[in-house]
């Protein structure tokens, strides 16, 4: 039975347990509950911390999990990254009082705060710069108002809390971060690993694409076919009328206005667009 990191609460959490129920596998209903078994599909989901997670798959101790790539990169386990899943975007990046800093050589010799110390000191080290960094669990943007740190290394989303503390974010990110699929390095794949992974791949195929129908003339087919040309290739049936056809293909789902409008300048009609509930590529 395929063993499943899940977090425990939160945003990601919320997020992770509704893309597991798309792809088809049972999901808690009491928050309390920390362990759910799936008997039908064969896998066990234990819902964990997000920080921890990395630590349980990379001791082998779970098959697999999803976390933030920040956290996963922090933990530095023998792990490896499966599956982006397009969810839990965030940046980790630098920030430091308004108008101190402007470029990362001006941490030469400074302090560091940071609730991810193993991801930063990895990412001075790789740039030669030499940097005291201070370890923190939580309210890093108030470390160098509280005299413990020059500057900060954090998940910025909004930037909101850094301004409302006197900060501003410098230099190039440090980290784009997602929640990701990751599974212990160097293993062969567990039972159950490979269902699980096309069903997640099925859920975003699902949330980025839509099912367009519509009817042309045949003489039109090879230039509508241009603004829709799917995944591999069209649908083309035949209709009654036979100088027309109906066409059926995928489209990513944030061009579906402008991609219907095209094709009603060249001449198609009957213009349908459907949500794809579940699939396989």
């Amino acid at each position: 039975m395929l063993r499943v990191a899940v977090p425990n609460k939160g945003a990601l959490s919320e997020a992770a347990s509704a893309m597991l129920a798309e792809a088809g596998y049972r999901q808690r209903r009491d928050p309390r509950e920390l362990v759910l078994v799936d008997p039908e599909n064969e896998i066990e989901f234990f819902f964990l911390r997000p920080r921890d997670i990395a630590v349980y798959v990379g001791s082998g101790t779970l098959d697999v999990g999803i976390t933030g790539r920040d956290l996963f990169l922090d933990a530095q386990v023998e792990a490896e990254e499966l599956m982006q899943l397009g969810f839990g975007a965030s940046t980790f990046r630098f920030a430091g009082p308004v108008g101190d800093f402007d470029s990362l050589g001006q941490l030469e010799g400074k302090r560091l705060a940071t609730s991810y110390e193993g991801l930063l000191k990895d990412y001075l080290a790789a740039r030669g710069v030499t940097a005291s960094v201070v370890r923190l669990d939580g309210a890093v943007e108030s470390s160098v108002r509280l005299g413990v740190a020059d500057a900060i290394a954090d998940v910025v989303e909004t930037g909101s809390t850094l301004r409302a503390a006197g900060m501003e974010i410098f230099g190039e990110p440090i980290l784009r971060s997602e929640a990701v699929l990751i599974g212990r390095r160097g293993i062969e794949a567990p039972v159950g690993l490979d269902v699980l992974l096309r069903r997640l791949q099925g859920v975003l195929v699902a949330r980025q694409y839509v099912m367009m129908d519509y009817d042309v003339r045949k003489d039109l087919v090879d230039a509508a076919a241009a603004l829709t040309p799917g995944l591999e290739s069209p649908t083309v049936s035949p209709l009654r009328d036979s100088e027309w056809v109906a066409v059926r293909s995928m489209v990513k789902r944030n061009h579906t206005n402008r991609i219907m409008d095209e094709l009603y300048e060249l001449g198609a009609r009957a213009i349908l667009v459907s949500s794809i509930h579940a699939c396989r590529i």
